[in-house]
């Protein structure tokens, strides 16, 4: 077998091979006896018929069909495999020359997996950033804490902004009671912009016992469709007014919010750290993406169309789960994106994101290859058992962890996040 190759793109690949006599008398072999099991000869039972006695009664146009096709299958694997290259797709195969049991050559294409070269993936330019913690975040949490466990009281005068009222509301547009705008005794705090603009606001100087009538708008964005940018009216009646008091910030408080503490200052020390953990694992994601985004522009990574392509229909996925589980619809989202239509949606916002999750991909697999990082069994295992934790309540879910296939795209997940990692020694020194 001979083969050449030609590099088509830096994504596509076309190689010509030429089988002689002993490769496709192989091929030969094999095809007749694949033809034998089914033929019928007098004095053999089907299916055992010898290749010598099949030979002479097989179709010869049938045996040449199926020796081709054996010979094409057999020798387009071995050629990628021995010139080391991952197709992505069924190569595409032209015969350019048979003469039966003498000579066959065909070209097979297809789109493969494109070459990376890695820039200086040491010497990146992403810097975590400097980590503080104010007074006034602690005290943010502080004030959260306080209204959590604020003591209520029935109040006869008008409410105000921090008051709880207590209300029925029909919402009606163009005369009609629209699905989702009513409800009775509903408990709401006023400023904490749960509803629309204005809903809040207009109840601010009600009593307990008024009727008012909120003429009010919906927002464009909005994400029911029926009633984005709609003009509604919401009947409400006030049953109640409740003064929030919150309790003082002191020592008595710290030991209530938490036993753990004798003290506020022990207490606002607790919040401290904690928000600092919370900020450092936010600060090391932010770092990791930006010497992922870095890494992609030193390096060249050619991306295959069949790639980008798969990433394209996995971000619309995606997406329009996302938008319908959030009751948006796609038009809404493009909507309030200034997207003038589907196309220019996919233009810029959805090709960009998948060709780079595909470089992406592409540099952190090249990276695992130069550094040799490898996981271990231990660790796989230790990753499947977590997947199945959180499927601890739903067994179907968790066994399905199981399976070659999953341990294969966790194994994946394993070697990537060890990339990324890496990649922060790297920069961090």
């Amino acid at each position: 077998m001979k083969t050449s190759v030609k590099h088509v793109s830096p994504t596509k690949v076309k190689l010509t091979i030429s089988l002689g006599e002993s490769e496709l008398a192989d091929a030969e072999q094999v095809a007749l006896t694949k033809l034998a099991r089914e033929i019928k000869v007098p004095g053999f039972r089907k299916g055992r018929v010898p290749a010598t006695v099949a030979a002479k009664h097989v179709d010869q146009n049938t045996l040449m069909q199926q020796t081709v096709d054996d010979a094409l299958s057999k020798a387009v694997a071995e050629s990628y495999i021995d010139e080391g290259i991952q197709a992505l797709e069924r190569p595409a195969v032209e015969i350019l020359k048979f003469v039966p049991r003498q000579e066959l050559e065909f070209t097979a294409e297809a789109e493969v997996l494109p070459k990376v070269t890695l820039g200086n993936y040491k010497k990146l330019k992403a810097q975590k950033e400097k980590l503080s913690v104010v007074a006034s975040d602690v005290d943010e949490i502080i004030n959260r804490m306080r209204e959590g466990m604020a003591e209520k009281k029935e109040v006869k005068r008008a409410a105000k902004d921090g008051d709880e009222v207590v209300i029925d509301f029909v919402g009606k547009k163009d005369g009609e009671a629209f699905e989702g705008g009513t409800a009775k005794e509903y408990s709401l705090k006023l400023g904490s912009n749960s509803f629309i603009p204005g809903f809040e606001e207009g109840l601010i100087g009600a009593k307990a016992g008024d009727s008012k009538e909120l003429a009010l708008t919906f927002p464009k964005t909005y994400h029911v469709e029926m009633l984005a940018g709609a003009d509604v009216v919401f009947e409400t009646t006030v049953h109640k007014v409740t003064e929030l008091q919150l309790p003082d910030a002191n020592d008595a408080f710290a030991k209530k919010a938490d036993k753990r503490f004798s003290t506020l200052k022990e207490l606002k020390d607790d919040i401290k750290r904690e928000l600092l953990a919370q900020k450092e694992r936010e600060a090391l994601d932010k770092l990791k993406d930006q010497l992922v985004e870095q890494l992609i522009e030193v390096s060249d990574i050619p991306v295959s169309e069949l790639l980008l392509h798969d990433q394209v229909h996995s971000i619309e996925q995606d997406m329009t789960q996302n938008l319908m589980y959030r009751g948006v619809s796609l038009d809404m989202y493009l909507a309030e994106k200034g997207f003038k239509d589907h196309e220019e949606w996919h233009k810029k916002e959805v090709e960009p994101a998948a060709k780079k999750r595909v470089q992406a991909g592409l540099a952190l697999a090249e990276l695992t290859k130069q550094e040799k990082i490898e996981a271990t069994s231990d660790e796989l295992a230790e990753h499947i058992n977590l997947y199945k934790q959180q499927y601890a309540n739903n067994p179907e879910m968790a066994k399905q962890f199981d399976e070659p296939e999953a341990q294969r795209d966790i194994a994946n997940r394993l070697l990537t996040e060890k990339a990324v990692n890496r990649l922060v020694e790297l920069n961090s020194k």
